[in-house]
């Protein structure tokens, strides 16, 4: 007996609650508006009928559907809230929808659901239901569900904006890249101002290998607040795919003025920039940019290392050249250290072999007081460690050539393969530290000593 005449209680104290505001609102206009003798009549009814029986289904709808048409969606959502658990309303659909509608206001999206899907058991084709279904299946990233309720709503009203973005967005994240574009752009002539929209349509178009639409739309939204940070990522991407480094640079220097950006794009911007100035062998603004990010997140991709590299190159100009200087630079810092290889003996050069941009072969005359012979000098550009094979190759060109030495330079390591092969062979491997300090005494123009025949 207890708890049955503790809800009639509660009950009869919200109704009460629920009067006192009604009247104050109809004494005051409702917030400016003039309340009709009307609409007095009624709510003194719904009243009256409370009073009499805490549990009326149609007064407490009354009263619910007052604050609903106000945008009072807290208490219109306690007052369906009330008519849920009691029951009798002759309009169910409108309670739940209506319900739903209010939990969805307050950002209750769970309640939104259940109430939504009662409603829809009531009445299947009703537009804002369906489409308020999609929305939240959307938002929990049940796509192949919003995409089923979207549907439904789009057939009842073709050129909703909002149905049309929603569907669109969800066939995005199905990977129905043709579907997204169709109805994206129909979202786009209706709302203009969609910029997120408009920034998937780029999106689809990418996927789609449609790479120069894509481009002009990310363009387009370099300068918008709320987009531009991730648009000016995209086409900076595009752009560096495409080895336009200096148009890249500019697409993450855009990107980077922008303001609230989120910390994984704002990561990214500056990561993807530092890349580029590398490429441009700018590699003082590149460490700049890398110290930030590692102080951000130590662990962020390759950073320490490329922190760690870049650190040497920008304090050794030479190194930065043959590693990654223009052809005609490396080349000529090659017969630098070529000319002054051998201290005590004079070398001619008879023979230059460009193969790619990293990697050249100096073909030398050297004559000494104990000895003459040719002489082929290998320069490899990379950190990496080079193997057999590429020594095995090397063999074959001194054979080739009839020479009589050959040295092979490179600023990584060889592997334990490539030092076992060169044992009984006259090839002499010189790594990273020892030539570092052949680069050091080329720069300070003084002989360098070399490799005894």
């Amino acid at each position: 007996m207890l708890i049955p005449l503790l809800i009639v209680g509660i009950i009869l104290v919200a109704i009460i609650t629920i009067f006192i505001m009604i009247m104050s609102r109809m004494k005051t206009g409702g917030g400016g508006r003039q309340t009709s003798k009307e609409s007095n009549v009624v709510f003194k009814e719904a009243y009256k009928k409370l009073t009499q029986n805490p549990k009326d289904p149609q007064a407490l709808l009354t009263i619910a559907n007052y604050y609903y048409q106000q945008g009072s969606w807290e208490t219109a959502y306690k007052n369906y809230g009330i008519l849920t658990e009691v029951g009798g309303s002759n309009d169910e659909f409108i309670v739940y929808s209506h319900h739903g509608m209010c939990a969805l206001k307050l950002g209750l999206m769970d309640i939104a659901y259940k109430s939504f899907t009662v409603a829809r058991s009531l009445r299947q084709n009703d537009f804002e239901v369906n489409f308020n279904l999609g929305f939240l299946e959307f938002q929990n990233n049940n796509y192949e569900r919003a995409a089923a309720f979207l549907q439904v709503a789009r057939t009842m009203n073709p050129s909703d904006a909002a149905t049309l973005r929603y569907l669109g967005h969800t066939c995005f994240k199905m990977n129905k890249h043709k579907e997204a574009m169709t109805f994206i752009r129909q979202a786009i002539e209706a709302a203009p101002d969609d910029k997120e929209s408009l920034y998937v349509l780029g999106e689809c178009y990418f996927e789609a290998g449609q790479i120069e639409q894509a481009l002009k739309i990310f363009l387009h939204l370099r300068p918008d607040p709320i987009m531009g940070a991730s648009a000016s990522l995209f086409a900076g991407n595009i752009h560096t795919d495409q080895r336009q480094y200096e148009k890249a640079i500019e697409d993450f220097e855009i990107g980077l003025k922008h303001d609230d950006i989120k910390p994984d794009v704002l990561m990214e911007l500056r990561y993807k920039l530092a890349i580029c100035y590398i490429r441009q062998n700018d590699i003082s603004k590149a460490l700049v940019l890398l110290k930030q990010i590692h102080d951000s997140n130590p662990t962020y991709k390759d950073v320490p290392s490329l922190i760690t590299k870049y650190q040497e190159l920008n304090s050794n100009k030479n190194l930065q050249i043959f590693l990654m200087g223009s052809s005609a630079d490396f080349v000529a810092l090659c017969r630098k250290v070529v000319m002054a290889y051998y201290i005590k003996g004079k070398v001619k050069i008879i023979d230059i072999s460009v193969t790619r941009d990293d990697w050249i072969d100096i073909t030398t005359e050297v004559n000494t007081p104990r000895w003459s012979d040719v002489v082929i000098f290998r320069f490899i550009r990379t950190q990496g460690v080079v193997g057999e094979l590429i020594l095995r190759d090397f063999q074959s060109h001194l054979k080739e050539f009839k020479a009589g030495k050959g040295i092979c330079i490179i600023v990584g390591t060889f592997s334990e393969e490539a030092k076992r092969f060169t044992e009984a062979r006259l090839i002499d491997l010189i790594e990273k530290d020892k030539f570092v300090s052949i680069l050091k005494k080329v720069e300070a123009h003084t002989p360098v000593s070399g490799t005894k025949r």
